[in-house]
């Protein structure tokens, strides 16, 4: 198990929530050294938030610039028409099923929002 990787798997589309637990948290623990490596997994309905919202979209560029990684399922993207919004935020799209799964069964630490 890596102590210094979290996943935050993103499904929860409330803009609250987004922004004062995801956005917030994943920022404050690169910047304060709470964990190394933060990947937030966009899936489901967030995709959908992230390619409407630009507050939303500044956040992540923000979160971006303090070293927070983001990644999105494709085929989320893709079936919710928003490929061509998150690869412009420069977002990374990947088939997430299996990593994700890898990620419990290996028993990552995952926070699931």
């Amino acid at each position: 198990m890596n102590k210094e990787q979290l996943h935050i798997l993103w499904t929860n589309a409330d803009t609250i929530t987004s922004e004062h637990m995801v956005m917030m948290y994943s920022e404050n623990a690169i910047k304060h050294g709470w964990w190394k490596n933060i990947t937030v997994i966009i899936w489901g309905a967030t995709s959908q938030l992230v390619a409407e919202n630009e507050k939303i979209q500044d956040l992540i560029v923000q979160g971006e610039k303090a070293g927070v990684k983001f990644s999105g399922c494709i085929a989320c993207a893709t079936q919710l028409g928003t490929v061509d919004k998150l690869t412009d935020l420069g977002i990374e799209l990947i088939g997430w099923g299996e990593p994700l799964t890898t990620l419990i069964k290996d028993k990552e630490h995952v926070i699931t929002v």
